[in-house]
């Protein structure tokens, strides 16, 4: 195993955390920016009131994602598992 075998492994793996964590954090991000601008619009100032769209967002983003994040996990690991006799040896 090299250090360039290494590097590669490493960055599959932040690329393939980006990816699966993209999609909910995205919809978390839109929910809680049209939550603040609703209370701003309306000034309410309650700090707790944009939890609850957001989990609704990102819970309903799982739900649609779910299945296109869980096979894109298995493939990874399928590929990176598939690699262990080439990285060793």
């Amino acid at each position: 195993m090299n250090s360039q075998s290494v590097l590669t492994i490493g960055q599959q793996a932040l690329e393939m955390t980006l990816m699966i964590s993209a999609p909910l954090l995205l919809t978390a991000l839109l929910v809680g920016l049209l939550v603040s601008i609703m209370q701003a619009a309306t000034q309410i100032n309650e700090m707790t009131l944009s939890f609850i769209p957001k989990l609704i967002g990102v819970f309903a983003m799982l739900v649609f994602a779910g299945p296109w994040m869980l096979q894109t996990l298995v493939d990874y690991l399928q590929r990176l598992f598939g690699s262990i006799p080439q990285v060793i040896g």
